[in-house]
Order: structure tokens, then sequence, then C-alpha cells
């Protein structure tokens, strides 16, 4: 007999444990939660390379309801952020609900049964309800460079690092100058013969205000929450000032470029290098990203910064759009991942055949960035329009978990097997609004291509206003929205039996 549970999330990482322990605390416990890899982590589990940590402070880039008093560092590195998962898992006896090794490989809705047929790696399942965790920042994209396959050297994109792999002493190259690469740059320095970096588009850098939180801080945070909370709630406060600069006046953000000009000044000291590494487009229109230490590597005698970005590859010769070449022993590629076409989408089906991938072949479009038309009781964590370019992501997640504990409550209330789909009006009304405050902001007017943008040109991922606005917009479900299906019913009609589906608002 197949296993049937009510809830199967998917994903381990901030949003998947986040909804498990959700779950528990509405009184759901009959779920599992489905990973891919052997342990809980995401993307801070695959991200491993050198140098790694988080752009957020710490004690903002945590669960309010797991507060950690003890952060070594305003800007935690990524094995301590996993260490808080790990922790996240144990105190809130999720580990019995994990299941590891499980990589989804196909949801199909069940019209008839009200449910998802889940295919895993590891087995079958059916569930009443799938919470779709896998987030945005899963599946590495690898650019498709004519002559990779003819490169002699190692290979490795920067979200599976290999660490068996000893870059000392060696030519490398590393492609692209994203979030990942101003931190690997600067950590593989000092080690490697020679640096190439081919940059395509500069970045803007701003410093990054990082120190030990001493002892006595933690000790405080620990005898005195309130304290913590209170350094949380300053954080949080600060980011929702500056969202109107992001949001309705960008022009004000030109006092900051002058910053970040300021910033590459003090560790550049040639004005071509300099001219180079100047962006052309207005700082927020990519992530501002933070660093004290890009900068000064890149002045470094073995590193070359290659414009142009790459185009070929011939043998052990990469050749740049520019047609400047670079013999390489291996190739690092900081391309970002696949955002605005996550894979996920490709194998899940829903109630009219189509996968969500066709669905959303014109743009990713959601109801209050969780819930999809033609997909009934299926929720997204950090769906379409939900990432932040300016605060922390677990805030959006939080709204999110608040809105699918709604979501379970109703199909408590309402009773009986039953499911709740997304109305199509609704969802484009929902991103009619979302698209029309978009238009004022930084991101689509400030002058760049960046991978907020999908291949349409459209901003499907960005969240065009504060982390408040979008808790209000999450806080519980409209069943106006949505329309009601119940499973179908046995009626007698003349001495023959017949099914009926009902459905209604």
């Amino acid at each position: 007999m197949t296993e049937h549970v009510r809830v199967a999330v998917i994903g381990s990482g901030f949003g998947g444990l986040g909804a498990a322990v959700r779950l528990r605390r509405e009184g759901v416990t009959d779920f599992v939660v489905l990973e891919r890899a052997d342990s809980v982590g995401g993307t801070w589990r695959d991200n491993s390379y050198p140098g790694c940590a988080c752009d957020v402070p710490s004690h903002l880039y945590s669960f309010s309801f797991a507060p950690h008093p003890d952060w070594p560092r305003t800007y935690s590195g990524q094995e301590y952020i996993r260490a808080y998962l790990e922790h996240v898992a144990d105190v809130f006896r999720l580990r019995s609900h994990l299941r590891f090794n499980s990589e989804v490989k196909k949801l199909t809705w069940d019209a008839e049964k009200l449910r998802w047929g889940i295919e895993t790696s590891s087995g079958s399942l059916t569930a009443d309800v799938v919470v779709s965790a896998t987030g945005a920042l899963s599946d590495p994209k690898v650019p498709d460079i004519a002559g990779i396959d003819t490169f002699p050297g190692k290979v490795f994109h920067s979200a599976r690092w290999d660490h068996d792999y000893d870059l000392r002493g060696k030519r490398v190259a590393m492609i692209g100058t994203g979030a990942s690469a101003i931190q690997i740059v600067p950590a593989i320095q000092p080690e490697v013969a020679h640096l190439t970096l081919f940059q395509r588009t500069p970045p803007w850098v701003m410093p990054r205000v990082d120190r030990a939180i001493s002892g006595a801080e933690r000790w405080l945070h620990r005898k005195l929450p309130i304290t913590a909370q209170a350094r949380r709630g300053l954080l949080w406060g600060i980011r929702e000032l500056q969202v109107q600069a992001f949001t309705k006046r960008p022009g004000e953000l030109g006092m900051v470029e002058q910053l970040a000009k300021r910033n590459m000044a003090r560790a550049i000291k040639d004005a071509d290098l300099r001219a180079r590494l100047t962006p052309d487009y207005r700082i927020g229109c990519k992530r501002i990203l933070l660093s004290n230490t890009y900068y000064p590597a890149l002045a470094q005698p073995n590193v070359d910064l290659v414009d142009g970005g790459l185009s070929e590859i011939r043998g052990s010769t990469l050749v740049a759009a520019d047609g400047t070449e670079a013999e390489v022993d291996a190739i690092v590629f900081g391309t970002g991942f696949h955002v605005t076409d996550m894979p996920i989408a490709d194998r899940v089906v829903g109630a009219d055949g189509r996968t969500l991938a066709e669905s959303w072949k014109d743009g990713m479009k959601s109801l209050r960035g969780a819930t999809a038309a033609g997909f009934p009781n299926w929720l997204t964590i950090v769906g379409p329009n939900t990432g932040l370019g300016n605060s922390s992501m677990i805030l959006m997640i939080e709204s999110q978990l608040n809105y699918m504990a709604d979501f379970m409550r109703q199909l408590d209330v309402l009773g009986g097997r039953v499911a709740l789909e997304a109305r199509p009006s609704a969802v484009n009304a929902w991103n009619r609004e979302v698209q029309g405050r978009m238009k004022r902001t930084v991101w689509n007017s400030g002058g760049c291509e960046s991978w907020y943008l999908d291949a349409n040109g459209v901003n499907t991922t960005i969240w065009p206003g504060t982390t408040t606005e979008f808790r209000r917009a999450t806080r519980r479900i409209d069943l106006a929205e949505y329309e009601v299906l119940r499973a179908p019913t046995e009626v007698v009609d003349k001495g023959r039996t017949k099914k009926t589906v009902e459905t209604g608002a």
C-alpha cells in the first residue's frame, strides 16, 4: 500500500524546516520533509566554497521563533548557518519527519482523490497538500560555452565546490562577479599561482561592516533575550526605511554610489582598473555586494581582470568576448542559479495535465507568492516575487509560513476531502498589482540586466515593497481568491450509482 501523509514538504533549507516547525505548532504531525541530499541545510549545505558567508546580519538571518544568542560574528560564515539549521532540526524535533536521499522526481495531481501523487528517488507516496520549499538558489546554472568539453583541467560550479581538488599553485579562472565570486576571489587569491577573473558586468561593492561579537554581548543575549530581540528589531527597522529608495525614489541611491566608489578607490589605485570595475548602471539594480577584501585581492600582481566575459574554450585556453586569452588549469563557475526557470516546475503536473513550467512559460505568476492557478493544495515557499534586494529572506519566509498555516486551517474548517485552488482571476490581479508597482523600482529602471529578470525581461523575482507590507498581505487566506474543490461523492440516481464533484467558493 502506498504511504499517504497529510503534508509533504520538499526541501530542508530555511523554507522547508520553517514549514515543518510551523506545521507542528499548528498541530499537524502527519507530514514528511523530502530532501534530495543526505542532510539538512539547503543552499547553506550546498554552498561550501572558500569564504562563503551571508551578506545579511546573523541576528536578522535567523528565525524569530528560534533566536540564536551565540552568533560569532555580525555576518556569520556558512558553517555557522548550517550548524544553526541542524540545531533547529534537533530543537524542534524534526528528525523523525526527515526523508533524506529522497529527490522528488514527479508530482501529479489526482483530481478524483484530491491528493498529490509523489514519485521520489526512494519510493512513492501521496499527500493531501504539498509545500514546495526548494528555494531559488538550489540548482546551479552553468553557461553553455563552446569548447568546454575540450578543457583538460578541472571544472566546477561554486555551489558544487570540489574540496578534493587543491587549487594551490594552479592557474585558476573565476567566471562571474556575483555574490559568490567576490567571496571566492579573496579567499583563493593568496594560494593560487594566478587568478583570471572573467567579468561580464562589474558589481557595486560596499564595505562589509563585520566584526566579532564579543563574549559579553553573547552572554547578555543569553541572559536577557530581549536584548537580542532589540538587536534584531533595529536591524529590521533600518532595512525597512531603506526600501523607499529602492522602490519609489531610486535617484536617492546616487549618494550610495559615491560611498561605493570611495570604497573602490581606497584599494584600487590604478585608474584604468578602477574604470573597468565601475558599473554603468544605478546601484541596487543588481544585488549590492558587501566586501572589504574583494578590491584588495584584485589589486594583487597574480590577478588579472578580463572584460566581456568568457565566450570560448580551446583546450586549456579560455577566450574572452574581447579576444583576451588565458591559459588555466581550473575553471570555477560563479554563474548563479536557475531562479526564473526553477527545475522543480518541470516535475509538477497540475489539474489540467500541464506542468507548472508549461503554465509559467510566459513568466512565473502566483497568488501572494504562494499558490498557482491549476495546482490545488500546492504551496511554495520563496515563490514568485518574494525575493528581497536589501533585507533578510527569513522575514519573507516567515510571512509565507503564516499563509501556509492559515491555508491548513481553512482546509480543516471546510472539512472532508477538500482542496483549495487559486482562481486565475485572483492570480492575475495580484500579478498586475505587483508588476505595476515594479515599474518605479530600481530593479526595473536602473539600466541593468540581472538574475531578477526572466527571459522576457520581466522581474518575477523581487518583492517591490517592505516586508511589513508582505506580512500584511499574507496574514491569512482570502477564500474569495480560491475555488473550493470537494472530492467526488456517491449519489443514487434511479438505481444507478454515479459520481459527482462538488465545487464552490
